[in-house]
């Protein structure tokens, strides 16, 4: 099948509307379909809480009978697999006359596998891979659970000018802006679980979790770095390795401190580092990381590629990928 001129902005689209289905969609990847007749939007749908129904069947179900001739635009391979709680994603978008279909990610799941993609054009359908960026990054976490063993790491960093994230007493209360920690709110409500430090949670008692207006049920599950005794309602673990235990984790959010950041980064577990900056200079403050065990200053170079960069208030926000 040959692209059209306009399925990357739609698949592009298709990986934004995705972002709705995370993390509810747990312990299914948040994925976006859209459907699209004559240049026109006839439905879109994103998988709902507790993973069902899935993108494509909501995009369907809201559809009815404008599916038919429609094109496809779907984050994720339709799933080949029919399960206790629905009949294949595949299946479905041949019963309901969808004459073309495409797909931003291959599904690693041995289940489908290529299978959704092959059944489709078995049955006719014009159905290929068209891979791009934003579909690969909507299901980053879904991805590094399938390659990596392990959730997908994003460390957050809050720091002034001149990389320090409190002063040299401790008062850290605030470094950034209003906007900037409203911004880390949203980021949070993203995700499955943040992470801090046993010396955090002492020093700090942070709450970590989601105070944006009507987000609140998307407070992330605590986890705790220590060797200490875990306190009620919070998971430990004693190392970052261990991360491969938490089950159902597909988005994990580190946010401190300096020590937990600094061996997160030596054990080359974080993903994405997304980075506050206030117009500050601190001086002799605590920094922000601590020894990453780098052997040289050539080795620090190549990790790290600028994704996202916006303005909040005051402050700037960067995030970048890990380049591997």
């Amino acid at each position: 099948m040959q692209p059209e001129p306009n399925d990357a902005r739609w698949l592009a689209a298709a990986a934004r509307l995705a972002s709705r289905g995370r993390p509810l969609s747990r312990p299914n990847p948040a994925v976006g379909c859209i459907l699209v007749k004559e240049g026109r939007v006839v439905a879109r749908g994103w998988t709902r809480e507790g993973g069902r129904p899935h993108a494509e069947a909501a995009a369907l179900d809201h559809a009815g009978e404008a599916a038919r001739g429609a094109t496809a635009y779907v984050t994720l391979e339709p799933c080949a697999h029919r399960s206790l709680r629905g009949p294949a994603c595949a299946d479905r978008l041949i019963e309901a006359g969808v004459p073309r279909v495409v797909v931003g990610v291959e599904d690693p799941d041995p289940r489908t596998a290529g299978e959704g993609i092959a059944r489709l054009s078995a049955a006719g359908i014009a159905a290929a891979l068209l891979p791009i960026p934003e579909a690969e990054a909507s299901l980053a976490g879904y991805l590094t659970r399938a390659t990596r063993g392990r959730p997908h790491v994003t460390l957050k960093l809050a720091t002034s000018l001149d990389g320090c994230i409190a002063m040299a007493d401790g008062q850290s209360q605030w470094i950034t802006c209003a906007a900037a920690r409203a911004h880390v709110h949203s980021r949070r409500a993203l995700t499955d679980a943040i992470l801090v430090g046993g010396g955090t949670w002492r020093a700090d008692k942070p709450r970590v979790d989601v105070r944006l207006p009507g987000l609140e049920d998307r407070s992330p599950q605590r986890i705790l770095l220590t060797r200490g005794i875990p306190p009620d309602g919070v998971k430990v673990i004693n190392a970052p390795g261990q991360i491969d235990r938490l089950d159902g984790v597909q988005y994990l959010y580190v946010e401190g401190g300096a020590q937990v950041a600094a061996s997160f980064l030596a054990e080359d577990l974080v993903d994405r580092i997304e980075l506050y900056r206030a117009p500050i200079v601190i001086g002799a403050g605590k920094h922000a990381l601590g020894d990453i065990g780098l052997a040289s200053l050539g080795e620090a170079h190549g990790r790290w590629t600028l994704a996202e960069q916006r303005q909040l208030g005051s402050d700037t926000y960067e995030a970048y990928s890990r380049t591997r």
